[in-house]
């Protein structure tokens, strides 16, 4: 018999793991990576001690435009779609199970542990969803719930699974070390979509753009934002590294700004309206004022193209600090 569990790495998913093994499961996991969460380092360690396999799976376009644009349940506090979200990872679970020959999908999720997500209801509708109810089990909290396929037929065990429920952890700690498990992140959720600054910069992004990619999110994690007018963005690195990491993501049509005789960040213009004139200069001045120039009168300032190709190099008045916008 084999299940297939949505793996995040974190103490809950690992708990889950162990639970099912115990009544001789074979569990293989499941991770899915998107520009807002998805596994690191730690999420392939956690499966190397566990010993199971661990496959990644991309959410790809499909998600940006059926479950981040358009949920069903809608969003949380921020821009999470928290129940359409693992509903869709259900349902690609299912898919994906299907493919290992496996029977049933595992989860860490607890009862009561997110408000939101994670109450009864909300996993009742994640299920019906998901298009696979019944064949979800939650080893935390599966005493807390109806009994699944799997614990009818007899597949595993329902009297040795769980009733953990809300946000203590202090039951889930104890059974970490009952099952050796001393490596896992803190439980902060890990999804951009729960943190209030990066859902403000993409709720500005959506206003902006009818039809967004998976390329246009990459952007919102670096930087300083400024939303310039009606339709530009502009993004000032905040260090060495996020220059760097600005720079690779330019793409044609965006302008690049550097003060040319002073230390100072590098700025990236994206508009998203091609036929309204672009303010190159009220862009270079926000720009300089994060340079070592701030406090002279002139900055001379290259604004070049994403294949380094000079536009033009122009001299700005630094902008005040009372004039510079508020940053997204």
């Amino acid at each position: 018999m084999k299940a297939v569990c949505l793996f995040s790495g974190g103490l809950d998913s690992q708990l889950a793991v162990r639970l099912i093994k115990e009544q001789g499961i074979i569990v293989t996991g499941l991770n899915f990576s998107s520009p807002f969460f998805g596994a690191d380092s730690s999420t392939y360690l956690a499966a190397e001690k566990l010993e199971i396999e661990l496959f990644t799976a991309d959410t790809g376009q499909e998600y940006i435009d059926k479950v981040l644009r358009n949920p069903v349940y809608g969003y949380g506090k921020n821009l999470n779609p928290c129940i359409d979200c693992h509903a869709f990872m259900l349902k690609k679970a299912g898919e994906f199970m299907k493919t290992v020959d496996a029977s049933f999908i595992i989860t860490g999720e607890v009862v009561g542990q997110r408000p939101m997500s994670q109450n009864k209801s909300a996993l009742n509708a994640v299920d019906k969803l998901s298009g696979y109810r019944g064949l979800i089990v939650r080893p935390l909290s599966a005493k807390l719930l109806p009994p699944s396929i799997p614990e009818n037929e007899n597949w595993i065990d329902r009297s040795q699974l769980l009733d953990i429920s809300g946000r203590g952890r202090s039951r889930q700690i104890e059974l970490a070390e009952k099952f050796a498990i001393y490596d896992y992140p803190n439980p902060a959720g890990g999804c951009l979509l729960t943190e209030a600054n990066f859902s403000r910069r993409l709720k500005k992004l959506f206003a902006l753009k009818d039809s967004l990619e998976i390329m246009d999110f990459s952007i919102l994690k670096l930087g300083r934002h400024f939303f310039i007018g009606d339709n530009n963005l502009l993004v000032i690195g905040r260090k060495h590294t996020e220059n760097e990491d600005i720079r690779k993501l330019a793409v044609p049509g965006d302008y690049l700004f550097k003060v040319s005789n002073r230390p100072g960040p590098l700025g990236l213009l994206r508009t998203f309206d091609s036929d309204k004139q672009v303010n190159l200069e009220y862009a270079a001045s926000i720009v300089a004022r994060y340079s070592d120039a701030r406090n002279e009168k002139e900055a001379a300032v290259k604004v070049f193209d994403c294949d380094d190709r000079l536009i033009v190099l122009m001299d700005v008045n630094p902008m005040l600090p009372e004039d510079v916008p508020q940053p997204v």
